[in-house]
């Protein structure tokens, strides 16, 4: 990372959670999804990251109520989520229960009805004949013209904006790499004269962590999705995770195992992990990164979200993985292992099995997955696993003599922590 840039203390052993306005609740609102905050603060929750709040393109717009990620203004908040004094006060409610909240930032790409195409048609890319155009096959956006100076300082202007009138505490910038490196440097610097903010980037090209704190584990999911059709083994996912722990000092990987577009274009966890959901997610929240919680992850949800129309999370009063995720999350805010600890990877026989240690001065925490939908008995041995451990979700207190033997059933997970 640039020398200039540090990323914020609060973000460092932060639980991340997507929200996804539309679906959340009947309403859609910002002022019906205010009244989740209490429950999602107690669920172990530190960063809100809102998907793209901004009015949407109507011209060429996807399904009935559009892409978020197609806006017709930087500025304008969506209608059908409420009005800017409601987003006021969610982020004030917020910072008042103690979470951080920070938006999706589109900045590749408008919708094809933007208010700048009129007045600024130059701060667009056009086509050899002339037309607005876009390089990736979305028919419902245009690509911004990154050569022209002035567009850039206007999207500057309106990160600033965010920032200094919503109060806001950073960006997740979708497909980040699609931007040049220079016009984020420009960002970062301008928009922290306000206030230092968190960065997360929607790429995974090692050289934007110059610019971001935490960009995306794609790789990682999609190895750990070939996993479970059985089209790789452990090994694979190994070689993911050290190419991960070879990253600049300072940078993070964003783990998960459901977001908004995994869960409506390629699945919800449970499709893609059957009995393993549980136990990704406790990778997740147990590895080096930062990891996300999508909207109904905690119910658990088990249907596709449409991403261009309006559907909704089926809520229930006491949603049955609250405690798993406040686990986890309590977890890591009380053994700086799992934050900044060293990680050594403990050998297992059996295909599909994973086992870790997560170890620093104050804690030692064991991590033992079982990724496979298969029933497996295992010895782990190491001379690390000596002495009492606590069991991390029944509390339960094991002497452990370097070598322990577990039975697992498909997509167990054990979490044992000492210190």
């Amino acid at each position: 990372m640039d020398s200039n840039f540090k990323m914020v203390n609060w973000a460092k052993d932060a639980t991340i959670y997507e929200v996804n306005v539309r679906q959340y609740t009947p309403e859609g609102t910002f002022i019906a999804f205010q009244k989740h905050l209490p429950r999602l603060k107690e669920m172990g929750v530190d960063i809100l990251w809102f998907m793209p709040i901004t009015t949407i393109s109507e011209k060429l717009r996807k399904g009935s109520l559009g892409s978020y990620y197609a806006c017709s203004s930087y500025t304008k908040i969506n209608p059908e989520f409420g009005t800017a004094n409601d987003f006021t006060n969610l982020v004030t409610e917020a910072h008042t229960l103690g979470m951080k909240v920070i938006i999706d930032w589109v900045a590749n790409h408008t919708g094809r009805g933007h208010e700048w195409m009129e007045m600024h048609p130059e701060w667009f890319t056009r086509n050899a004949q002339g037309e607005f155009t876009e390089r990736n096959g979305w028919e419902d956006v245009v690509d911004l013209n990154y050569s022209n100076a002035d567009m850039r300082n206007a999207l500057i202007g309106a990160m600033q904006y965010w920032v200094r009138d919503f109060k806001i505490d950073g960006f997740r910038c979708d497909m980040a790499h699609l931007v040049p490196l220079d016009f984020w440097k420009d960002a970062r610097k301008a928009v922290e004269i306000l206030k230092p903010l968190y960065w997360l980037a929607e790429c995974e090209d090692v050289n934007y962590h110059q610019v971001f704190d935490t960009s995306y584990a794609w790789s990682l999911m999609h190895v750990s999705e070939k996993l479970a059709k059985g089209e790789v083994g452990m090994h694979e996912v190994y070689n993911v995770l050290h190419g991960y722990s070879q990253y600049p000092a300072g940078a993070t990987k964003l783990l998960f195992a459901a977001n908004h577009d995994e869960n409506s274009w390629n699945g919800t966890e449970y499709e893609k992990y059957g009995a393993a959901a549980k136990a990704w997610a406790v990778f997740t929240q147990t590895w080096k990164g930062i990891p996300l919680i999508y909207s109904g992850q905690e119910l658990p949800n088990h249907k596709r979200l449409p991403f261009f129309d309006k559907d909704q999370i089926e809520w229930t009063p006491a949603p049955a993985l609250h405690e798993f995720y406040k686990t986890l999350s309590t977890l890591r805010k009380t053994h700086t292992a799992i934050i900044s600890g060293d990680t050594i990877n403990l050998p297992v026989a059996t295909e599909g099995v994973m086992a870790y240690i997560r170890q620093d001065a104050a804690s030692t925490v064991f991590v033992l997955l079982n990724l496979s939908n298969q029933h497996h008995k295992v010895e782990i041995a190491h001379e690390k696993l000596n002495g009492e451990f606590q069991n991390g979700f029944s509390g339960i207190k094991f002497n452990f003599n370097h070598s322990v033997p577990f039975e697992l059933l498909p997509g167990d997970f054990f979490v044992y922590v000492k210190g």
